[in-house]
Parts: C-alpha cells; structure tokens; sequence
C-alpha cells in the first residue's frame, strides 16, 4: 500500500513538474515575442553597458538581444550569468576576438560564447532534423550568411507541416519566421528542462 502511494505521489509531483516547465516554456516564448515591432533595427555595434542588466537601446539589437531580453524578462541575466562564469572559466570560451579577459558589454551578446555557456551549464540536447525534438522555448544556434553563428528561440506557432517557427532578429529586427531549418543547426539548447 505505501509502494502506490509513494508511485501516485511521485507521478503527482512529475506531472506538476512538466506543468511549470511548461508554463516557462510559454511565458519564455511570449517574452521573446514582445520584442517583435519594439526591436526594430539591427544594430551589432559595441556599446558600453550598465552591468548587471544592461542592454542596449530596446529598438536595436542583433540575435543576441532577443534572448538575453527573453530571458531577463523571466529573471535570468545572461550579461551577469556569461561574465561570472567567463571570469571563473575563461580558458573554457572561445578565443575568437582576440581578448585578455572578460568583457560584460559584449561577451553575453556574442554566439560562441553564449554556445560555450550553455553547453558549460549542461543544457545542450543533440541537433536533429526532426520537428519534433525542437519545443517552445528551446534556443537554437545556427550559422547564416556562409559562417555567421546566429541564435533563434522555438516558437509555439507552427507552419502546417507542424514545423516550429522562431523568433529571432536576422537583420530587420525581431520577428517570428518558418527558419527552423532555413541554416545549418549548430546547437540545441533547453534552458527549462521538462
């Protein structure tokens, strides 16, 4: 008798567990999708910003932006988060830009080390073709342009082939597009797990 009730109370506890993350998930997503008409232009210029929480004006940005944006909106830092770890781990991010030590103006707007931060915080989920492995609120990273990383978040919306759309900003600002596998994936990423 105690062995059901210890299984109904743990399927209790799962199934309330996938409900949060869900819950995330979407409040993740709507996050994201507030920038669209807002983030209007797309602007990667070096800018010197406040830390914690700073950003550069809310009508420009580049792909970046729109995550760190989406998930500040839900009370996580990625400016504060990428930097505390860079300074800590600084041998374990790229050395693409030819850098001494950490930057918190521009590290957490940066691809390669947002992939480096993710994969570091043990979040990264294998690459597929299948629509099915891609849910709302995943991070995905791509190359675009030949070689340029880029990063998109998963949408809810679908295409009728049931493909996720993503928000991203790939040049015009923030927008919600059918680009899930427009490029070549380089990252999956899951920051809610469930």
């Amino acid at each position: 008798m105690r062995t059901i009730a210890s299984v109904i109370l743990f399927l209790t506890l799962l199934s309330c567990g996938e409900k949060v993350a869900a819950t995330k998930k979407n409040e993740l997503v709507n996050s994201a999708r507030s920038q669209i008409g807002v983030t209007n232009t797309y602007d990667p210029a070096y800018v010197a910003l406040k830390y914690p929480g700073g950003d550069v004006p809310k009508d420009r940005g580049v792909c970046t932006d729109v995550i760190v944006r989406a998930l500040r909106g839900m009370d996580f830092d990625l400016q504060k988060l990428v930097h505390e770890d860079m300074k800590a781990n600084f041998s374990k991010y790229p050395k693409n830009w030819g850098l001494k030590r950490p930057d918190k103006n521009i590290d957490h707007r940066r691809v390669p080390n947002l992939r480096a931060y993710f994969k570091r915080r043990g979040i990264a989920l294998k690459v597929t073709r299948k629509k099915e492995d891609y849910k709302a609120g995943d991070l995905v990273t791509c190359t675009v342009a030949g070689n340029r990383p880029h990063i998109m978040l998963v949408s809810d919306k679908k295409n009728s082939g049931g493909v996720p759309y993503v928000i991203h900003n790939i040049g015009g600002g923030a927008s919600e597009d059918n680009d899930l596998f427009t490029y070549p994936i380089t990252g999956h990423y899951r920051w809610f797990k469930g």
